[in-house]
Order: C-alpha cells, then sequence, then structure tokens
C-alpha cells in the first residue's frame, strides 16, 4: 500500500472523526435553547437535533467547495496530504479541550486556522488563496456581529407584539413553538457544519489526484460525513448545553425561539452564499442579542468574554498547532 493512499485513508477516517466530534460539539449549540426552558427533554432534544443535522448535511455541498478550494488550492500543495492531516489533528484537538471545559469554541475557526497553519508551515505565506481566505475571514468575523444584531431586532418585535399577552401563557404556547425552531436551527446546522469535513475529503481526494480538479463532491462523501455528524450529534454535548443553554441568561421560551429563528436565518443565509460560519459563535451571539433586548443586566457578560476569548485566540492557536504537527508528521511521511 502506497503512502499516499495511507494518508488519503488518515484523512478520511480523520475527517469523519472531527464531523463526529463537531456533532456532540456543536450540537449543544442547536439544541441548548430548548432543553434550557424545558421545551424538549435532553434525550428528545438530541434525537431530534440527530436526525436534522443528518438531513441538513444531505441537502447542500457549496461550503465544502469553498473549504476545498478557497483557503489554499490543493495543487499547489507539495505535501498536500500532510497539511491536511495536521490540520485535522490540530482541529480535533482544539475541539476536545474546549468541550471538556465547556466552551462554546468555533469548530470552523479551528479548521480553518488549522488548515491555513500547516499550509503555512509547509509552503510560506504564498501559498494562501487570499481572496478566498479573507472572504471566509469576513463571513466568520461578520456573521456573529449579524447574528447579535438580528437577535437584538427579533426579540423587540416580539416585546412590542406580545407585550399585552398573558405572560404565562404565551411562554406555554411558545414551549411548543421552540420544538419547531430548535428542530430549524439543528438543520440549519447540519447544512454548513457538516459541509467542512465534506470539503477536507474532497480536497484530500483531489491533492491526490484522486478526483479531477473541479471535481463535485462524491455523494459517498456526504452521506458518510452526514452519518458522523448524525452519530456524534446523538452523544450530546452536556457541558457545553450548560453554558450556551444557562450561563448566558436566564432563557424562556419566547426567547429561545427568538435565539433560534436568528441563528437559523443566518446560518442558511451564509449557506445560501457558500460560505463557512461559526454555528457556536451565531448561535451563542444571537442569545446575547435577545438578552440585551430583554433585559442588558440579565446578560451574565462574563460569561460572554470569556467565550469571546476562546474565539479569537482560536484561530492563532490552532494554526500554531497545525504547523507543529506539521513538522511532526512530515518526519514519518
Amino acid at each position: 500500500m502506497s503512502a499516499v493512499l495511507i494518508l488519503t485513508i488518515l484523512i478520511v477516517i480523520g475527517a469523519l472523526a472531527f464531523d463526529f466530534i463537531n456533532g456532540f460539539h456543536d450540537t449543544a449549540n442547536a439544541i441548548a435553547t430548548s432543553v434550557s426552558t424545558k421545551a424538549l427533554k435532553p434525550r428528545q432534544a438530541i434525537l431530534l437535533a440527530a436526525v436534522m443535522n443528518f438531513v441538513g448535511a444531505l441537502t447542500f455541498t457549496g461550503v465544502a467547495k469553498t473549504i476545498s478550494k478557497d483557503i489554499v488550492d490543493p495543487f499547489n500543495l507539495a505535501h498536500g496530504s500532510i497539511v491536511i492531516l495536521a490540520a485535522l489533528l490540530a482541529a480535533i484537538a482544539w475541539n476536545l479541550i474546549t468541550w471538556y471545559y465547556g466552551i462554546p469554541s468555533s469548530s470552523s475557526h479551528a479548521l480553518i486556522g488549522s488548515i491555513a497553519g500547516a499550509a503555512v508551515a509547509a509552503e510560506g505565506l504564498k501559498v494562501l488563496n487570499y481572496t478566498g481566505f479573507i472572504k471566509i475571514l469576513e463571513a466568520l468575523i461578520l456573521s456573529p456581529i449579524l447574528a447579535f444584531v438580528v437577535g437584538f431586532i427579533i426579540y423587540s418585535i416580539f416585546k412590542v407584539v406580545f407585550k399585552n399577552f398573558n405572560l404565562t401563557k404565551t411562554n406555554r404556547n411558545f414551549r411548543f413553538i421552540q420544538i419547531a425552531t430548535a428542530a430549524l436551527q439543528s438543520y440549519s446546522h447540519g447544512t454548513n457544519d457538516a459541509q467542512k469535513s465534506m470539503g477536507i475529503i474532497t480536497m484530500a481526494l483531489i491533492a491526490n489526484q484522486y478526483l479531477p480538479h473541479n471535481a463535485e463532491v462524491p455523494f459517498w462523501v456526504q452521506l458518510s460525513c452526514a452519518i458522523a455528524m448524525g452519530l456524534g450529534t446523538s452523544i450530546g454535548g452536556w457541558k457545553i448545553i450548560k453554558t450556551v443553554g444557562g450561563k448566558i441568561m436566564k432563557i424562556r421560551p419566547i426567547n429561545g425561539v427568538a435565539a433560534d429563528l436568528t441563528g437559523a436565518a443566518i446560518i442558511f443565509g451564509a449557506t445560501y452564499i457558500h460560505l463557512p460560519v461559526s454555528t457556536t459563535h451565531v448561535i451563542s451571539s444571537g442569545i446575547l442579542g435577545v438578552g440585551a433586548s430583554h433585559r442588558l443586566k440579565g446578560v451574565k457578560w462574563d460569561t460572554a468574554q470569556r467565550m469571546l476569548i476562546t474565539w479569537v485566540i482560536t484561530l492563532p492557536i490552532t494554526a500554531l498547532l497545525a504547523g507543529i504537527l506539521y513538522y511532526v508528521l512530515h518526519l514519518f511521511f
């Protein structure tokens, strides 16, 4: 068995492992509000999220194409397989560290930072596709800001529309609505996040000449990534559920619906224009926007500050870690 084939198999396994971990790492964000408001029991929420993530992952491939070509061109990498494997290992390591400590960090930032870091370690700064890379960074930075604003606006509208309604009855009704919005948000998560691993596998297949330069994402890649994310989702992520669902603000059903609609709208918009965004950032920022609209003092800004620090450091840390792993792997392959 050739070294190229071995590396390709390792990349496929690593990408599916990343999707699996992404499932239980990021699932928490999609269902945290519905669990914290008791619209759904934890097992019900996780099952719903697993199914909707799976369906979402089978629906689109545009983000996968962006990941496979817009950060670096696979054909410009002399050691493309080692770069991709190092990036996957670095992103997986960061996801596991942040999951262990219950910090809702971004799998997207981790993966994109890792790809860039490993590629630069291999070929220098010239290897980056700056037009595509900057476009991705802009989406990652602007999407949580937009989510905060949209969350603030949606909840402000809710306050006006339902101000004369009975609060207890309104929240009880919104608890049923939240089942639908949690499903929608989980579906949107699948349409964007699962595609990142699809893009990685497709990048490896192109770099190793198993696929032509402009190849579409193969269906077996799409299906295997969907299954991996669905299975990972079924494991759940209780530590992050606790952070997103309760440590940002006290969430009631009407808050949860506003946050879910915000997250789904921003993620769907990004998927539609083929851009990867951090579902973690989008959903958490949506909750912050809703919380700020509800009652500014009700938001636990210390938790938000800790999350923001993690968001800022993820890209450089994963880039550095991936660069180190590239040099280590290069010794063996």
